[in-house]
Order: C-alpha cells, then sequence, then structure tokens
C-alpha cells in the first residue's frame, strides 16, 4: 500500500522515494516504524531532509455546512544530511511515537471509515515534494477496547465514526480534531436516546471518555443533548469489571434530566478558542473482577463492517487505496490553487 511519485519539483531524473510501514496496526502512543526507500536519479542530489507528516481526512462544520479537508497534525525529520549518488538505492530505518490522540481506524482487524496517512517529504536542493503516501493503521489501545468491547456487551451497536475539527471544551485535548464514534442505544436506552457519541482523548497518564447521549424528546419535552465526561488509566485494564463501570457511565448520562453541557461545547466554528463547556470530571471507579459472557465486541466490528461496505462501494482493496492518494493528491491540488 505505497504510492511511488517522481519528484516532481525536479521533474524528470530526479530522485523517487518509497516509505514502507511495518505491517500490522500501530496503537496510539506507541511506535510507529518503517523504512524510507530512496532511489537516485539521473545525478548526484543532496538530500537536506527527509519529514514524515502524519496527515487525516477531516470534516468541519460551519454556516454553509459541512466541509471535508486534510489536516496534518505530527511531523517527524527521520534523515538527511547526505548526498545521494545517481541511480543509488539508499533506506533509512525509522521509529517514531504517535501521539496519544491519534484516532483508531480499526477494530478487530475492521476498518471503521477512518483515514489516516503518513506522507513522505524529500527535500532536495531547496526543492520539497510530497513525494509519497502511506495508508495509516491504528487499533486501539487496552482500556479503548475494553470500553467498546463492554458497550457491545451492553447491547450497543455501531453507527459511524468520523474525525471532527475542532476543540471539545473543558478537556486536555490536543490535537485539532477529535474522532466521534456513534453508536446505536442497547434496547434498555433506545426509549431515551437516539444515538451515543463516544470520544476518547488519551495521554501518557490515563485517558478521558467525553460521551454525549441525543436524548429523546417527550409528550411535553423537547429532545436535547447530555454530555459528560470520565476518566479511566491505562494501568489494570484487566482488573475491571467494565460492564459495571461503563453500564454506570451510561445510566449518569441519560438519566439525570439536567444535561452536563450541550453540543455548544464543541469548539467547531474556532477549534482553538479554548471553551471549557460544562464538563464535570466523574473520578474513575475500581471494580474488582472479569468481563463477562460472549464477546459482543464483535457486534460493534460488525457494525463497523456494514459502513466499510458502504464506504467501499464494491471497489476491490487496491482502489480502495487509490482511493485514499487521490483523496491526498487533490487536497495538495487545492492549496497548490489557493
Amino acid at each position: 500500500m505505497v504510492f511511488k511519485r517522481l519528484l516532481g519539483s525536479l521533474g524528470v531524473g530526479g530522485p523517487t522515494v518509497d516509505t514502507v510501514l511495518d505491517p500490522g496496526a500501530a496503537r496510539p502512543g506507541s511506535t510507529l516504524s518503517g523504512q524510507v526507500h530512496l532511489r537516485g536519479g539521473s545525478a548526484d542530489f543532496d538530500i537536506e531532509h527527509i519529514t514524515l507528516e502524519l496527515v487525516a481526512r477531516v470534516e468541519a462544520e460551519h454556516e454553509e455546512g459541512e466541509s471535508e479537508g486534510v489536516v496534518a497534525f505530527e511531523r517527524f525529520t527521520v534523515g538527511g544530511g547526505f548526498r545521494l549518488a545517481e541511480g543509488e538505492q539508499h533506506s533509512i530505518p525509522f521509529s517514531v511515537m504517535l501521539p496519544w490522540e491519534t484516532p483508531i481506524t480499526e477494530l478487530y482487524g475492521q476498518g471503521l471509515g477512518i483515514v489516516l496517512g503518513v506522507r513522505t517529504e524529500l527535500s532536495v536542493a531547496g526543492a520539497k515534494d510530497k513525494g509519497d503516501l502511506d495508508q495509516l493503521a491504528v487499533g486501539p489501545l487496552p482500556a479503548q477496547e475494553a470500553i467498546l468491547e463492554a458497550l457491545g456487551q451492553l447491547g450497543f451497536g455501531f453507527k459511524s465514526a468520523d474525525l471532527e475539527y475542532g476543540r471539545i471544551g473543558g478537556t486536555g485535548q490536543q490535537l485539532p480534531f477529535y474522532q466521534e464514534i456513534e453508536l446505536t442505544p442497547a434496547p434498555q436506552y433506545a426509549h431515551q436516546v437516539n444515538e451515543i457519541e463516544l470520544t476518547f482523548l488519551a495521554h501518557p497518564g490515563g485517558m478521558e471518555v467525553v460521551l454525549e447521549a441525543d436524548k429523546r424528546g417527550g409528550l411535553f419535552s423537547e429532545g436535547h443533548d447530555a454530555l459528560t465526561r470520565f476518566t479511566v488509566s491505562h494501568d489494570g485494564v484487566e482488573h475491571q469489571d467494565w460492564n459495571t463501570l461503563v453500564d454506570g457511565w451510561i445510566r449518569q448520562l441519560v438519566e439525570h434530566r439536567a444535561s452536563y453541557g450541550s453540543h455548544s461545547a464543541y469548539a467547531h466554528a474556532d477549534p482553538y478558542a479554548g471553551s471549557h463547556g460544562g464538563h464535570h470530571r466523574h473520578d474513575e471507579h475500581h471494580h474488582e473482577g472479569h468481563r463477562s459472557g460472549p464477546g459482543m465486541g464483535t457486534a460493534i466490528a460488525a457494525g463497523a463492517a456494514g459502513l466499510a461496505v458502504g464506504v467501499v462501494g464494491g471497489m476491490v482493496a487496491a482502489e480502495v487505496v487509490d482511493e485514499i492518494g487521490d483523496f491526498f493528491e487533490g487536497d495538495e491540488e487545492d492549496e497548490d490553487e489557493g
């Protein structure tokens, strides 16, 4: 899944770059490794630097509606300062740390419809070119997987996932966007909510879990959003009774008449506004014991499979990769025209 492009800024005869990521899904806050393969052109070139850029397809809401664009959210310089001889082949291994808030792109090996990429920038003799793009697969942290598994066992289903440009007020969010995982309600909550939206904001010391419920209206009341936040640790995941813990979160979210906040806490218009909304922190409750029952998290994966079918639209896997490349390249063309 690599995209080989000639270094266009140098024209025919320039060096080419091909970045290959190590197989398997990476994890937020963990190592992403691979190799950058260079092939020399028709003359010797001085390679000034090689930079990896993490990019994401992100949705933004504004007064005119919604739009999509590409956001770069991290950069790493992995090499440079050497001469690449004519026709020479040279490989540079790299190992970089993903941001803790890197979105999840797959669950149980099934894609969620989130598009992330690693774009390689080669700087030669003052000219720069984004010469290679690779799809980035990211799996959940243990606590994230445990929460999603518990939601599946409680009867919630996967609906969709996307990346929203903006910031969630009152949180320690670091990236300029956040991931929203939309879930259909479990049967016991279907009369109270239309859907549940889940956001993970991980950091080295633990993780914030932001939950929002689209609450149904009653005979004499309108529907409204309720939103709250909880914190969990990366440690002791296997010793938590996640079903009980997560069900307690959901009950607090949907059964209180007064919402903890509103959707306005999401700073869509100005992602750097620093709004703190109406979030309240709920400290983690420890419950001894292990999860029970069958692996109902597969129900979430099944929902993800349904979404993937819609995203793929009948295309084979190789064509999906091309679509990803075309999306990012199209965005670059828009930037150039601007």
